[in-house]
């Protein structure tokens, strides 16, 4: 099949011949004609297997005919990295239609947003708290719409936007088509189908078991040794990008200056940066400025790099379907990669469970010329905590150091 069956518009055409698009990926050929007959449509598929251009496209082609600069299309995602990914997408295969569109999120400016809502578009692409600021204020009009699409409904719910969903829905037209897109299928998800789709047509490719393209390895490592490990990993494997996964931000910027320190090109993408800094190290991933990219699990859905070689568990995802969308930054559409995770004593359990996913056993493997049995590196204690002394009460007082101390929270 190819997408000339589609009958698309010569304008929508020419571009997906300029993105060297070839054939239709499997959801791409089952989503679109449902899309474009004006069903409802849940779509069920993998990271990497080509989702966004099967609603991109049908949306493209029902507005390309009437463009006039009301919201009439709405796609919300639950980071702005995948808001700014769908906004590329539609610039690059709407680039010769008349269509325009806006992206608006949190962690900028509003006033550039108001402006572009003030100047009129066809799409919007948001995330939902800043969608709801916008709306609480009457910047934007969805009164028009005729399009919603949810993307990674999953991860919605992963990150407790289900309570701004259902607001934002109770402000849509009731007739309109709706899309709901995801990689998995919790019971949070059937019920949201139920309540936002009408009579809609499931369309399911695979949507349990990552892309067959990627080949996995387990490396069993002490926790203090994962950091030694990883360099020597880096150093020694043949690698094009590399995208190393920590559990918290604190561990993902740290991890990132070490690996510099080691000779290595490393950023880092985590919630203590701002806007710019995570664009730039999005972008200085994605244009080879950087050859290692450590994030927390913010960047599993929210980076479309086509060249990602390997994908690195430094810390065991929480779920087997955290471990699916992570190495789904790897393998993506036609290309192979290759997934390791180090794994720890404690990790038996989600072992088990991604095995069970997988439908296979994860092969093991050691370095011969590792040296696991390294002890960890002792720390010197700071000179005030070797104080065997109590402090006078009074110098305390005068310190401030008998307040109530607040614990650190860490994400």
């Amino acid at each position: 099949m190819t997408f000339e069956q589609f009958n698309l518009h010569p304008h929508i055409a020419t571009a997906i011949h300029e993105q060297s698009y070839s054939c239709p990926t499997p959801i791409q050929r089952q989503a679109i004609p449902h899309i474009l007959s004006g069903r409802d449509v849940m779509g069920l598929a993998q990271t990497g297997t080509g989702k966004t251009a099967a609603f991109v496209l049908p949306l493209l082609q029902h507005l390309v005919q009437k463009p006039d600069r009301r919201v009439r299309a709405l796609i919300l995602s639950p980071t702005r990295e995948l808001a700014a990914q769908t906004h590329d997408s539609i610039r690059a295969l709407g680039r010769y239609t008349r269509v325009r569109s806006t992206v608006i999120f949190g962690g900028v400016n509003m006033n550039p947003q108001i402006e572009a809502l003030k100047r009129g578009t066809d799409i919007v692409m948001a995330c939902p708290g800043r969608l709801l600021d916008h709306l609480a204020q009457g910047h934007i009009d969805l009164s028009a719409l005729q399009t919603l699409i949810v993307d990674e409904a999953d991860r919605m719910f992963d990150m407790g936007f289900l309570p701004d969903l259902r607001r934002i829905v109770r402000q849509l037209p009731v007739q309109r088509q709706t899309l709901l897109f995801s990689a998995t299928m919790p019971d949070e998800i059937r019920r949201l189908a139920t309540d936002m789709l009408k009579n809609a047509v499931t369309v399911q490719v695979d949507h349990t078991k990552p892309v067959e393209a990627i080949a996995h390895a387990l490396y069993p490592v002490p926790q203090h040794l994962k950091t030694a490990l990883l360099k020597v990993l880096l150093k020694s494997t043949a690698t094009n990008s590399v995208i190393v996964f920590t559990r918290t931000k604190h561990r993902a910027k740290r991890l990132a200056e070490q690996l510099n320190r080691s000779g290595l090109r490393a950023t880092s993408l985590q919630g203590n940066l701002s806007q710019n800094q995570r664009q730039h190290a999005i972008s200085g991933f994605r244009e080879g400025a950087y050859q290692i990219l450590v994030a927390t699990d913010i960047a599993a859905r929210g980076i479309d790099v086509a060249a990602v070689s390997h994908v690195i568990n430094y810390g065991m995802p929480d779920t087997a379907d955290a471990y699916t969308h992570r190495i789904g930054r790897t393998g993506r559409i036609s290309r192979s990669g290759e997934a390791f995770t180090f794994v720890t004593g404690e990790d038996k359990a989600m072992i088990l469970a991604i095995e069970q996913t997988l439908g296979e056993k994860i092969r093991r493997v050691t370095l011969p010329d590792f040296d696991y049995a390294k002890a960890p590196e002792k720390q010197e204690r700071p000179a005030q905590a070797a104080r065997t002394q109590p402090r006078p009460r009074a110098a305390k007082q005068a310190t401030g150091e008998n307040k109530r101390s607040v614990p650190r929270r860490y994400s």
